[in-house]
């Protein structure tokens, strides 16, 4: 445990000591957020804020992972998936402040990128880490044996897993808060099951996205973009399927689950019927445009997934113990 606090603290500090020289350099080349016309007015005023803040989330991983990681199959697997999905986000963050828009990376080149980080990860879990191609699903303590269709089911948990924490990341602070929590959940799972690595992996993450919070925290002083969520959302992924926690991670990373689904269902709906069940989607909007405050809105989604990390959690130690 001592190495994952250590590791979790030189992260926390690494961010917080790190970020005022950034944040000035970002602010010196004019690397500012684009705000998308769609979106709620108010947000408008946050156009021009300092964004790829995922560079400093990851460098503040990398550093004490790299320096503490016993260097095992599972704990390189989730440093190297984090580290992959960071490096889509970066190229997709660049393109948007090249070109000053809102839109990045082709939709093809994000779905082949994705496709090869998840194969990536089917090899390493499966041939390195010597985890079998079944999905275990918890809750009812049973699982299942998909055989050459594990690689696909890979794909969805790190595309959707994702895209789940790059549609949270739209309020200051919320995507990092809730990527925390999650996160602390993980560290909790592999601690108790002593997978050392994983814990150190995941004590990274944790305290990277803590000390970026003190500068990402309302009224933002820099955003994460897409390097630090895709970043977030690829850790995230591997961790569920380097503990065999796949199908648990939809009650565990449940807040993400409905900022998700609160997408598809507007999408269906509209789509379907031309209505809408949201104000906006993703849902956080819908309580802005309902004129709750983005600190009310923020606090609450904090609440609801610590709330679900602790159901899992609690879930997790019932089907091991």
């Amino acid at each position: 445990m001592g190495e994952v606090l250590i590791a979790g603290t030189a992260s926390l500090l690494i961010c917080i000591f790190l970020s005022p020289k950034f944040i000035a350099f970002l602010r010196r080349r004019e690397f500012g957020q684009q705000i998308r016309e769609e979106g709620p007015q108010e947000h408008h005023a946050k156009a021009g804020t300092p964004t790829m803040g995922g560079i400093i989330i990851f460098t503040a991983i990398a550093v004490p992972f790299l320096l503490l990681t016993e260097f095992s199959a599972r704990g390189v697997g989730v440093f190297g998936v984090a580290l992959a999905c960071a490096l889509l986000g970066f190229a997709d963050d660049y393109v948007k402040v090249a070109r000053r828009r809102s839109l990045g990376l082709r939709g093809r080149t994000k779905l082949v990128v994705t496709v090869l980080i998840a194969v990536g990860l089917w090899l390493i879990a499966t041939e390195w880490a010597d985890l079998p191609g079944t999905v275990n699903l918890r809750v009812i303590d049973a699982s299942v044996d998909l055989g050459i269709l594990y690689p696909v089911f890979i794909y969805f948990v790190v595309a959707g897993t994702t895209s789940a924490v790059n549609l949270t990341d739209g309020l200051d602070g919320l995507a990092a808060g809730c990527a925390a929590i999650v996160l602390l959940a993980y560290i909790a799972i592999t601690f108790t099951t002593r997978q050392t690595d994983l814990a150190l992996a995941a004590g990274c993450l944790v305290g990277a996205c803590v000390g970026f919070l003190w500068f990402n925290s309302f009224p933002a002083s820099i955003f994460m973009g897409d390097t630090g969520s895709l970043g977030l959302g690829g850790g995230i992924a591997a961790l569920a399927v380097m503990t065999k926690t796949e199908v648990l991670l939809i009650i565990l990373g449940g807040i993400f689950v409905i900022e998700a689904l609160s997408v598809l269902i507007q999408v269906f709906s509209f789509q379907a019927f031309r209505k809408r069940v949201f104000l906006m989607a993703p849902i956080h909007h819908h309580f802005e445009l309902q004129a709750w405050s983005e600190t009310k809105i923020i606090l609450r989604f904090w609440i609801v997934a610590a709330v679900c990390s602790a159901i899992g959690f609690t879930l997790y130690q019932q089907s091991v113990g």
